[in-house]
């Protein structure tokens, strides 16, 4: 029972924090300015791993790599710490857990688009003019636009949201079978 509880509340805080990462990485990918009332405290809970990794990796290409690795550091850890809990040795799935990490990240980043994309769907009904839709609008729209130019439009209805949460499920389903099954669950 423990074993339950402490892999729950390992589960929660990596996967948030995993988030986290993830989503600093989305906004600055989409040019989000980071001194906004919203992404300022995101960007303070990553400075600490952030800023010391970028000044070794540096950003090319586009891409904040700091958060990237950040983010498969994070993933690594809650391997070794899912496996340590679990009784297991973590150093048994070394080389293979680097791999999983990745596709950990892969999952954490496919469920941050699902749910700010459901977020967004929601708050757009509820209350389209929260501070909180400027920027969900602008990660969104770089995902939803390609969606919006290939469905015909439904006079005033965006079904654009549903669409790309129907492809996040699906791409979570394909990454279950890529290789991630045992870790799915957490």
């Amino acid at each position: 029972m423990f074993g339950d509880i402490a892999q729950f509340l390992l589960n929660i805080v990596f996967t948030l924090y995993g988030a986290i990462l993830l989503l600093r990485l989305w906004m600055q990918w989409a040019r989000l300015p980071p001194y906004n009332p919203i992404a300022r405290p995101l960007f303070q809970a990553a400075d600490w791993i952030v800023v010391p990794l970028r000044r070794v990796l540096g950003g090319r290409g586009g891409i904040d790599w700091a958060c990237l690795v950040a983010a498969w550091l994070t993933a690594v850890v809650f391997l070794f710490l899912s496996v340590l809990v679990s009784s297991g040795n973590p150093l048994a799935i070394f080389p293979l857990g680097l791999g999983i990490a990745l596709l950990l990240v892969l999952k954490w980043a496919i469920n941050l688009v699902m749910w700010i994309t459901l977020l967004m769907a929601i708050m757009s009904w509820v209350n389209p003019h929260a501070p909180l839709m400027p920027m969900l609008y602008a990660l969104t729209a770089p995902l939803l636009d390609p969606i919006r130019r290939i469905l015909p439009s439904m006079g005033g209805l965006d079904l654009s949201p549903l669409v790309l949460f129907l492809l996040t499920q699906i791409a979570l389903m394909i990454l279950a079978r890529a290789g991630l099954p045992v870790f799915m669950g957490y």
